[in-house]
């Protein structure tokens, strides 16, 4: 089986950034378990050579909450081009989604979008693996 490194943003003040861990957490857990590593982005940003190493060696898809692609942009700097990414405010506006959305109290809205990105990340994935 293929790895698949996902890297997400760690936007703690943007409920994107709270979709998008928890869109990866998902892929991890219910999707693809077993096919999916879950790069940290702290821990990747402050030097940790054996998350820069993975994402040298296996294809990494990088999910960012806004357009400053931190988890892409990291990726790109230390270890090399990502294979695809997953921008959230892009998919937010393309699926007509308006509403302001919470990151501490997560409902109805905020469940069915991180599903719904934890569906773009598997296409993703399904492409890189065939």
């Amino acid at each position: 089986m293929k790895k698949v490194g996902v890297i997400s943003c760690s936007g703690e003040s943007e409920p994107e950034g709270t979709i998008a861990r928890n869109a990866v957490r998902l892929v991890m857990e219910k999707y693809r378990p077993g096919a999916t590593v879950s790069l940290c982005l702290p821990l990747y940003l402050a030097g940790d050579e054996g998350e820069r190493d993975f994402a040298r060696r296996f294809p990494v898809i990088a999910v960012d909450g806004c357009g400053k692609a931190c988890a892409k942009w990291a990726t790109e700097k230390y270890s090399g081009k990502v294979q695809d990414c997953v921008d959230i405010g892009e998919l937010l506006k393309e699926w007509g989604v308006s509403e302001r959305l919470s990151r501490s109290h997560p409902g109805r809205l905020e469940n069915e979008v991180t599903e719904r990105v934890a569906r773009e990340i598997i296409k993703k994935m399904d492409e890189i693996t065939g």
